[in-house]
């Protein structure tokens, strides 16, 4: 498996010899990963039933009553993407400044990564 590598900015970078950097093995699934936790429903130009329903589940919500709402479908997109053999998710709540965030452990065949989001 391969796929455009993203910088910390999430956008497409060069390698040392001027072409567009992949990513392969393990950090492609932690990637893919990733963007399928970023994704939001109707986002994907060519499939607009993948994603997360974020306004429908957490944005404007109590965050007591979509936790487990969210953690399945994190569970679910992570799962979904090619390499993944199991995925951990927990989620933070920073109750003052209103910000969810969280980590997700991805493992594939040969280790275990976190992703923060």
């Amino acid at each position: 498996m391969q796929t455009l590598l993203l910088n910390e900015n999430w956008d497409i970078q060069v390698d040392g010899a001027g072409n567009i950097a992949t990513a392969t093995e393990a950090y492609c699934t932690a990637q893919t990963a990733a963007n399928a936790i970023r994704l939001f429903t109707n986002d994907a130009y060519f499939n607009k039933k993948r994603g997360i329903p974020h306004f429908d589940i957490e944005l404007g919500k109590d965050y007591r009553i979509s936790q487990s709402v969210l953690i399945n479908r994190i569970y679910k997109a992570c799962m979904a993407v090619d390499g993944v053999k199991d995925c951990r998710v927990k989620l933070n709540y920073d109750k003052d400044n209103r910000i969810l965030g969280g980590i997700a452990y991805i493992t594939d065949n040969t280790q275990t990564v976190s992703i923060e989001f």
